[in-house]
């Protein structure tokens, strides 16, 4: 699907956003996974064709993004983090007019979004000026953009950032009803878990880790994270947080000894590079 050749993106003021990024990434859903300022929007914008790289290049289902600009937007829906609906605008409106703009026709395109929106969950809403809909139900909005342009690709830069918990829920609901290609960015450990088949972990403009949600967490089999609350028999050291990843069998000591104890998440495999986490 995507394919980046020794991408990369300094800022005027010297910041290094991407270095080198070599990737390819399948069909299906993929996260890319990160901290804030780990390169995962400028690698979206570059990619969606809305940012030029300093040095490399990337293909989007075979086409060039600097050759084939046009091509690429008309297969592709980049939704980005601060996507806002516009507040007079009600949910069938904004779907209606994004349809149109892409080149449908009027009448198929209030077909498409009546019927998209009630797919969506978003029937009681979608005469309603967006103003008055919650922050899950605007980012759904978007969401439900995508699933009635039906493009070959969809990019979503951290889709539930700020959200609360049921309404990133709703989010991810209505993001595993896209058809298309999925390229998901987020900081959300649950959400790459809940979401992606395949998850690539970014760290100051580098890919650290690349794989499967199963593949990363298997070096972990048997295993839990222990978070020392003293002593310096540990593993990793983020922050003043010291870890120790032990035998589940052995789990009961560390209890005993007053240290906290817990499940093995994605979150690991950042903190195994030192790298501290949202979640």
């Amino acid at each position: 699907m995507i394919e980046t050749s020794d991408l990369k993106k300094v800022y005027k003021n010297g910041t290094v956003a991407l270095d080198g990024i070599s990737i390819n990434i399948p069909d299906r859903v993929t996260a890319i996974i990160g901290r804030n300022g780990a390169g995962k929007t400028t690698f979206a914008r570059i990619v969606s064709t809305q940012l030029m790289p300093t040095s490399g290049n990337a293909r989007v289902n075979g086409l060039d993004i600097l050759k084939d600009t046009k091509k690429i937007r008309n297969i592709m829906v980049s939704i980005p983090q601060e996507a806002s609906p516009i507040g007079v605008l009600t949910p069938m409106e904004q779907v209606k007019l994004f349809l149109v703009g892409r080149g449908m026709s009027v009448n198929e395109a209030n077909t498409v979004s009546s019927a998209t929106l009630d797919e969506l969950g978003l029937r009681e809403f979608k005469n309603s000026p967006s103003d008055m809909l919650s922050g899950g139900m605007k980012r759904k909005v978007f969401v439900c953009m995508a699933l009635a342009a039906n493009p070959d690709v969809v990019f979503l830069d951290e889709p539930t950032t700020g959200l609360d918990p049921i309404s990133r829920f709703e989010v991810w609901s209505a993001v595993k009803q896209l058809k298309g290609d999925v390229i998901l960015t987020t900081h959300y450990m649950e959400e790459a878990e809940n979401l992606s088949d395949r998850v690539i972990l970014f760290e100051k403009g580098k890919v650290l880790e690349d794989g499967t949600v199963k593949t990363l967490l298997s070096r972990f089999k048997g295993k839990v994270r222990v978070e020392l609350h003293h002593g310096d028999n540990y593993d990793v050291k983020v922050g003043s947080m010291k870890i120790k990843y032990v035998d589940s069998r052995d789990a009961e000591d560390y209890v005993i000894e007053g240290n906290t104890v817990k499940a093995i998440t994605l979150d690991d495999v950042f903190l195994i590079h030192g790298v501290e986490v949202e979640s």
